[in-house]
Parts: structure tokens; C-alpha cells; sequence
């Protein structure tokens, strides 16, 4: 019994390639028409393809901490249950903070940034509405037609339909246009690009979400030691009131009992109560100033500065499709793709 042999030799291979070569060869009318036509709709395409602006912004990061050295003067703070901070926080570092600069509420409340274009303070979603031209789209359909985004509106008093537009303003821009990156873990210094087909959206988009974060950063990591401050300085103001009550209570029991009979002590209890009120209120007024100066002094530690190093400044860096390289790349697509279905075709014929 004769084992069929499947395998195509070399020679057959080769002479198979010759074949299908002299095929596409035979269809070279229908190759270069379709080139032709891939390099006009690659031309085309470059025509209607906006260039697309960069705004890169770049800025250091300076986060002190530490502050061990605090720790054997906030006795007093400790024991009233004040923690006065000084470890300093890192919530917000390296990744992390790169995240918050792409997190959906730090997007959306720079979207609503005012800006002024034209001559008008308009927000920055109505700018972004209007480079994506969605309000011709919107003429026929009512529902977003009467939608608009004012300055600084509050995001309690928007509607279902303005959040979904945020949303699909939020997936564009993280998905496509906005990068966030830290060259160095070692080394604080962010980078922000913010890429779009209007370069004034671009710059102001980028300086206004760099605030936007900043101002949260900011007001976050110094948020605890804000509040332990304005406890101290309650305290300090009430023992304060204590004490100039006690010292009026202790001249007017003295005012009460002048010129009298130095056997009658118990008529000067009242004074001596005062006298120990005052006494007490004053030890306590002096550890509660010096805690309030340390945790003014914690609040500057605290308190991270963020200093801009690079800002976007115009013309922004501009990204064209070239005409050229819209004439290749068509051309090219053109030419594989008829080749494919001119081979598939065959293949097909063959087959039947």
C-alpha cells in the first residue's frame, strides 16, 4: 500500500510563487488604478485632518517632611488628643498623584473653568462643545440643544444629560489627549501634555487643570493641620476670656473685703478661690500659646509647595498629517488590499 506523499517541495513552491506572481503581473491595470485611488483619498484625508496642538507643562513637586524634632514640644497637644502632624502624608505622591491629575473629578471640574475667548467668559466644556462643532449636531435633537455649561456651575445643579456629556468629554480627553508623566520616581517633577485640534484649548486646558489640582493638593495635604490650628486658637481665645475673668473676680473680691477685720479669713476665700483661677488660667494661656506657635509652624511644613518650571507658551508644537504621508499611506492600503481580494478570488475560483 503506497503512502501519499503531502509535502510540496521547494521546487514546487517556487513554482507556485511564479504563478501567483504572474497572475497579479496579468492585474496590474487594476493594481495601479487602485493605488491611484488610495493616494487620492490619502490626500484627501490630509486635507480634512485638523492638526493636532501639544501644550506640555512641566513642574517640581516640593513636599517637606519629617518634623521628629516637634515631637517632645506637642506633649501638651498629645494630651488633649491634638495630633499636630509633622510625619507628612503621602497620599498623593509619585503615582498616585499622577492618577489624580487623570481622575474624572479634577477632568470635569477644570471643564468648567472659565475662560475668556473672543472676548467672552465662556467655560472650558463650551469651548471643547464648540471645537468638536456638536451644536450643529444637536440643532434636531432638543434634549441637548438647550444645554449649557456656564462657569463654575456647581455639579449638584446639573442633569443627567450634562453629566453624560462630561462623561464623553472626560473619555476623550484621558483616553487621547491627556498624558501625565514623572520621568524620574526619584526626582519630583511632573510633566503634563495636553493635546487637541485647537491650540487655545490646549494651553488653557492644561494651566487649569494644573491649578484645579494644585489648589486640591494643597488644601488636602495641609487639611489636618488647618484644623488642629483653629482648635488650638479656640482654646487659647476661651482659656484667654477664663483668665480675664478671673483676674476681674480677683479685684473685685479684693474691693470687697478692704479694710477688713484680719480675723475674719473666711470673708477672703472668694479671693484666694480667684487668685488660684488665675493662677491656673495663665499656666494654661502660656502652654496653649506655645502649641499654637508650633502648629503655625506645622502648617507651614505642612503646606507643599508646587512650583511651575515650564508652561505651554504659543505657537504650541503642531502635529499635521502630511500630504505626503497621506499619498504613501493610502496608496499603499490601496494596493494591499486589492491584492488580497484579487488572490482571494482566485483562490475562490480555483475552488469551485
Amino acid at each position: 500500500m503506497e503512502v501519499q506523499n503531502d509535502e510540496i517541495s521547494l521546487k514546487e513552491l517556487i513554482e507556485k510563487g511564479r504563478e501567483w506572481f504572474s497572475y497579479l503581473l496579468s492585474q496590474w491595470k487594476v493594481i495601479v488604478l487602485a493605488g491611484i485611488v488610495g493616494a487620492g483619498l490619502g490626500l484627501a484625508y490630509s486635507f480634512s485632518k485638523k492638526p493636532v496642538y501639544t501644550a506640555s507643562l512641566s513642574f517640581a513637586l516640593e513636599d517637606e517632611k519629617g518634623g521628629g524634632g516637634l515631637g517632645s514640644a506637642l506633649g501638651l497637644a498629645s494630651s488633649l488628643g491634638l495630633d499636630l502632624g509633622g510625619g507628612g502624608g503621602s497620599i498623593f505622591t509619585g503615582s498616585n498623584l499622577t492618577e489624580l491629575f487623570k481622575s474624572r473629578a479634577m477632568v470635569e471640574q477644570t471643564l468648567l473653568s472659565p475662560v475668556v475667548v473672543d472676548g467672552k467668559t465662556i467655560s472650558l466644556a463650551e469651548m471643547y462643545i464648540q471645537n468638536q462643532e456638536w451644536r450643529d449636531k444637536w440643532n434636531d435633537k432638543p434634549k441637548f440643544k438647550a444645554i449649557q455649561f456656564l462657569p463654575d456651575t456647581k455639579r449638584k445643579y446639573f442633569t443627567r444629560v450634562h453629566d453624560s456629556i462630561l462623561g464623553v468629554m472626560y473619555q476623550n480627553l484621558s483616553k487621547n489627549g491627556l498624558v501625565i508623566g514623572q520621568k524620574d520616581k526619584k526626582i519630583s517633577i511632573i510633566t503634563i501634555e495636553v493635546s487637541s485640534s485647537n491650540e487655545l484649548f490646549s494651553k488653557y486646558f492644561t494651566e487649569a487643570l494644573v491649578k484645579e489640582v494644585s489648589d486640591f493638593y494643597v488644601t488636602t495635604k495641609s487639611k489636618k493641620a488647618h484644623i488642629n490650628m483653629d482648635i488650638l486658637e479656640r482654646q487659647t481665645d476661651s482659656i484667654r476670656r477664663e483668665l480675664n475673668g478671673a483676674i476681674t473676680g480677683v479685684a473685685v473680691a479684693n474691693d470687697n473685703t478692704f479694710g477688713l477685720n484680719p480675723a475674719m479669713n473666711v470673708r477672703r476665700a472668694p479671693s484666694a478661690r480667684r487668685q488660684v483661677d488665675v493662677q491656673a488660667n495663665t499656666a494654661i494661656l502660656t502652654e496653649l500659646i506655645k502649641q499654637t506657635e508650633l502648629a503655625k509652624v506645622t502648617v507651614r511644613k505642612e503646606t507643599p509647595l508646587i512650583q511651575v518650571i515650564d508652561q505651554p507658551i504659543l505657537p504650541l508644537k503642531k502635529e499635521k498629517f502630511g500630504k505626503a504621508k497621506g499619498i504613501v499611506i493610502g496608496g499603499v492600503l490601496a494596493v494591499f488590499f486589492i491584492i488580497i481580494v484579487l488572490l482571494v478570488r482566485r483562490i475562490l475560483k480555483q475552488l469551485v
